[in-house]
This record gives structure tokens, C-alpha cells and sequence, in this order.
């Protein structure tokens, strides 16, 4: 009885449809689904078709008015950008919205939504649709200006004044590794540097921030009028920024002022820069003591080195005598007795230097030093200095073997900025201050050479070269056939 009682119940919340007689749940419009369907449409008005802006060279979207928006085929970001495209989709309610699948390269995203909305006496019908996504192409504004290589309104001018390029060989590497070129229009080399061309003041201002981190250096501002309209008051300017780096680099001999070498511990004058980072790092080659001078201990009384390295002179070591005291030092202090190779007088002159190598040198190594008997220099820090506390030489660094050879045997390539590489001899110094320095190498990626891999043992004795742990591997994506689900 009870059974009954219960199907009687659900028989009696069914009502017939008043127009095609069906029966129906009770709803407050007495109608049937299909028959509310044929009367109201809910998805009127809403668009069936819409057009996406896409830059190829970018990969990019635009989300108007004028912003570029960066997204994956069927993400989130990518849908939330469809939604907004679509005109009168906010008068409904939105159940539900998903991709459906086409072909990469059809140049169409459909879109399947789901909407709610109240009709004939606050009935809630639901209904399901597509849209058409047609996507169109159009460059952006960024990738406009830098195909045109010539509209920008930032300049980041660097400039240093040096006999070799090697600080700009390592700021490049700086830059590629935190990709501060990536807003650049165009990299233009002149003569005593690089100027980089940026589409807004921002991003330069990002490239000079970076700078003041990595190298000493100080920056000067200037700007161009190009055009104003007095209608609403609004201005175009070009702006310039120069940055002057230090003109010491790294094993570099410098002769300070009395000043600067008394504020770092009363070192020599005459001293070594071993290491170039946002401040400079001296060592002084007759007691192996080191300091650090700021930028802006630099600037207000600023020096240049000594001489380049073209002026420098090879010597061959006859004896090292080490001291004991200073073994476990980063510097170690060594006696060095030398003798000078093509020796355009003929004679068999020795000379005695203290030096800060210890660590490398022995009997029989070659070594490259600044040698202040042969020449003449016209420095007024040098000037200021008695006769006898100027050394007979000064070295620099050890030798290791032919240039030539070590080029051939290394197995590891550096990545470049788009612009040409003037100075090869420079280039090659610079790469081989970074096998004989660890340190040096430590803030920069090096990426194994797949041409040379084998080439990992050198013919070089003693030769310095970089490990595969400090070597990566360059990512290089190509295209491949999509092989089916059966495959």
C-alpha cells in the first residue's frame, strides 16, 4: 500500500505542457523544455563568431585596447582572453566553457560554452553552444619597431676607454645569461663600445640598473625633444644614457694615488687588478696583500692602468724562491729571478721580482710582465714616486703554451650578442681568462661544443682548462612529425 502511495506522489508532480500537452515537471511558465526552446533563445544576441589578433613574431595576443598578452593553445589565459572577446555574454550566467579540439594551423579556436539564463515567468533554462575563434595576424608594436631597427626612444650608450675589449667580451656574457637584451631594438658597436636601442625609457633603465651591479662604472642623462602638441600638453622625447665604465680590467697594472693606496691599507702604488666586479679588486704584487675599491672611491679619484697588453713583455723563469709565511694564502708572495725572451739587444740581462704567482710559477714557465727599465711612461701618480721604489718588472700572469693550440683543443663555446667580434686577439685572451680563473668563469654559462666534444684532453702541459660540471648543454628544439595514437 505503501508502494503505491508512493508512485501516486511522483505521478502527481508531473503537469501537461499547455501547448503540445507533454507531460513536463511543473515549472512557473506551465511549458515544457521544447516547446520554451522553439519560443526563446537565449543564446540571441551573444556572438557566434569573433576575431583573435595574433603576432607571429611574438607569439602573442592582443587584449584590447593596445596590451600583448603571452598564451598557450587551450590555457587558461588564452580562454579568459576568448571570453572577454565576446559581446553580451555578461547578460547570462556562465555554467561552463572549454576548448574544442582543432588542428594547430587552422587558424581556428572553438570554444564550447554552457550558459543560464531566466525566462517566461523565472524559469532557469540552460543551453549549450560554440563559438568560432578566427585567429588573424598583426605584428605588434614592440616587433614593429624592431624590425624597423631605427624608432626607439632609449639609448643605452656605453663607452670605456681601453686598448682591448675583454670587459665588453664579459659583460656580453653577463647580459645573454640574464637576458637584459631581450626588450633591445638594436645592438650597434662602435668605436669604444656598445649603444643599445630600447623602444621605451623603462627597459633602458633596467639595462643601466644592471650595469651599476656588474661593472663600475657612472651614468649621465640626456634627452631630445622631438615633438609637442600644445592641444593636450603632451611631450616626445628621446632619451640618452651614458655609462663611462672604469678603464681598469682585470690584469691590468695600475699605479694608484697616493691617497687611494693610503685609505686601502697603505698598499703599493704600483698594483694588479685581479678581479673586475661592481667594485675593483686589488692585489699588490710585492707583499700579496689585497683590497677592494668601490665605485665611488674610484670616481672621485680616478685612474687608468699603466699600460695594455700589447705593452707587455714575455719572460722566461730561471729560479722561484716561495715564502713559507704565505703558502696557504690565495696570493702566494715568491722571489722570482727572469730572464727576457727576444731580446732585441742581445744581451742576457736577468732580473729579480717579487710577485704575487707563487702558486704557478716554477723553473722554466713563461710569464708576461710590464718591464719599467725599457720604457717611458707619462703617469702623474707614477711620476710622484722616488726611483728606487719602482720595480725593475712586474708580472702579470703565466703562460700556458701555443694560442693556437689551445684553441683548437677546447671543447666549449660561448653564446653572442647579434653584432660582429672586431678584435679576435682580444676574444682569445678573454676565453683564456676564464679557463686560468674559476672564479671568473663562475657567473657566466658555457655550453659544451658538440663539434669538438672529443677534443676534452690537451696537448698543453699544466694547461688550465674548464671541467663538464661547469659546462651546459645548448637546448635546441626542433620540429618533428606528430605520429599517431597507434604508432
Amino acid at each position: 500500500m505503501e508502494y503505491v502511495q508512493h508512485v501516486n506522489a511522483v505521478r502527481q508532480q508531473q503537469i501537461l505542457c499547455c501547448q503540445c500537452g507533454t507531460p513536463t515537471p511543473p515549472n512557473p511558465s506551465n511549458i515544457c523544455i521544447a516547446c520554451i526552446r522553439t519560443q526563446v533563445d537565449i543564446t540571441e544576441g551573444i556572438q557566434k563568431q569573433a576575431y583573435l589578433q595574433f603576432c607571429k613574431s611574438c607569439e602573442r595576443y592582443l587584449q584590447p585596447p593596445n596590451y600583448w598578452v603571452s598564451c598557450e593553445l587551450e590555457s587558461k589565459e588564452l580562454l579568459a582572453l576568448c571570453l572577454k572577446r565576446l559581446k553580451g555574454l555578461a547578460k547570462t550566467h556562465l555554467v561552463d566553457a572549454g576548448f574544442v579540439w582543432t588542428e594547430p594551423h587552422s587558424k581556428r579556436i572553438k570554444v564550447k560554452l554552457t550558459i543560464q539564463q531566466e525566462v517566461l515567468n523565472s524559469t532557469k533554462l540552460q543551453q549549450t553552444f560554440v563559438v568560432d575563434f578566427i585567429v588573424q595576424g598583426q605584428m605588434c608594436d614592440d616587433c614593429h619597431r624592431r624590425e624597423a631597427k631605427d624608432f626607439w626612444k632609449a639609448v643605452v650608450q656605453i663607452r670605456q676607454k681601453a686598448s682591448h675589449k675583454k670587459t665588453f667580451y664579459y659583460l656580453e656574457q653577463l647580459i645573454i645569461k640574464h637576458n637584459i637584451h631581450s626588450n633591445c631594438l638594436n645592438i650597434n658597436q662602435v668605436h669604444e663600445g656598445l649603444d643599445f636601442y630600447y623602444s621605451n625609457k623603462q627597459h633602458s633603465r633596467r639595462m643601466v640598473d644592471f650595469l651599476n651591479t656588474v661593472v663600475p662604472c657612472r651614468m649621465k642623462t640626456s634627452e631630445r625633444l622631438i615633438s609637442h602638441d600644445i592641444h593636450n600638453n603632451s611631450y616626445n622625447y628621446k632619451n640618452t644614457f651614458s655609462v663611462e665604465l672604469a678603464s681598469v680590467c682585470k690584469n691590468d697594472i695600475v699605479c694608484l694615488p697616493i691617497k687611494v693606496a693610503r685609505s686601502l691599507g697603505n698598499i703599493s702604488q704600483i698594483s694588479v687588478c685581479y678581479k673586475v666586479t661592481s667594485n675593483l679588486h686589488l692585489v699588490d704584487p710585492f707583499t700579496g696583500k689585497t683590497a677592494e675599491l668601490t665605485t665611488a672611491a674610484y670616481w672621485r679619484n680616478p685612474f687608468s692602468s699603466l699600460c695594455g697588453l700589447k705593452q707587455l713583455a714575455e719572460f722566461t723563469v730561471l729560479d722561484v724562491e716561495k715564502n713559507r709565511d704565505t703558502l696557504k694564502s690565495k696570493f702566494c708572495q715568491a722571489d722570482v729571478y727572469l730572464m727576457r725572451n727576444n731580446d732585441m739587444s742581445g744581451s742576457d740581462a736577468q732580473f729579480h721580482c717579487r710577485t704575487h704567482l707563487g702558486h704557478l710559477l716554477s723553473a722554466g714557465d713563461t710569464v708576461i710582465g710590464y718591464d719599467f727599465t725599457t720604457t717611458n711612461l707619462n703617469d702623474p701618480n707614477l711620476e710622484l714616486i722616488k726611483k728606487d721604489n719602482i720595480p725593475d718588472v712586474v708580472l702579470v700572469k703565466k703562460v700556458y703554451g701555443d694560442k693556437k693550440k689551445r684553441s683548437r683543443k677546447r671543447n666549449w663555446k660561448l653564446k653572442s650578442l647579434p653584432m660582429e667580434k672586431a678584435h679576435k686577439d682580444d676574444y682569445d685572451e678573454f676565453l683564456e681568462d676564464l679557463e686560468e680563473d674559476r672564479e671568473y668563469r663562475s657567473v657566466i654559462n658555457i655550453y659544451r661544443d658538440r663539434a669538438k666534444v672529443n677534443a676534452s684532453e690537451s696537448d698543453i702541459e699544466d694547461a688550465p682548462t674548464v671541467g663538464l660540471e661547469e659546462m651546459l648543454d645548448d637546448l635546441q628544439i626542433e620540429d618533428q612529425e606528430m605520429n599517431s595514437d597507434e604508432d
